[in-house]
């Protein structure tokens, strides 16, 4: 088996069509294109998603990275292992953890997130607890309310 020798199977490749030889080639004259417009002219007809003018659907679509969620709740978030300074039986609002100074922005609503560990027995009141700090919360002695 030489490199000149390796052809492909017969019948597997078809003769190009040669436009433009006559009325006998069958594709004479307007080669297949018919008579006038946009689609009959050389080069290249209109480019990829042009819709003759309509706003076309890759600008109709929303964006990527994923859908926006419409009406997003926007939460003031803190970390279970922030309130492991705070002493025993204190009651934990978002305005108590303002005065403490532990948080310094309202964002919203107060959700509390289970990273880090809690030792102290606390009361918790927000708006939204995730499964993992309700468990350290009540764990510690602690109980979360659901404002």
């Amino acid at each position: 088996m030489r490199l000149q020798d390796a052809k492909p199977k017969p019948g597997s490749k078809k003769r190009r069509r040669r436009v433009g030889r006559g009325i006998a080639a069958g594709q004479g004259a307007s080669c297949g294109f018919g008579m006038r417009g946009q689609k009959s002219r050389s080069g290249r007809g209109a480019r990829p998603g042009f819709e003759g003018g309509q706003l076309p659907l890759y600008r109709r679509i929303p964006k990527l990275k994923h859908f926006p969620i419409v009406n997003r709740k926007q939460y003031t978030i803190i970390n279970v292992e922030d309130l492991a300074e705070l002493s025993a039986d204190t009651e934990v609002t978002l305005e108590s953890l303002m005065q403490a100074g532990i948080l310094t922005a309202n964002d919203g609503p107060l959700k509390v997130l289970g990273n880090g560990d809690l030792a102290v027995a606390l009361t918790v009141k927000a708006a939204a607890f995730t499964k993992s700090a309700k468990a350290k919360i009540e764990a510690a002695g602690g109980s979360c309310e659901v404002l």
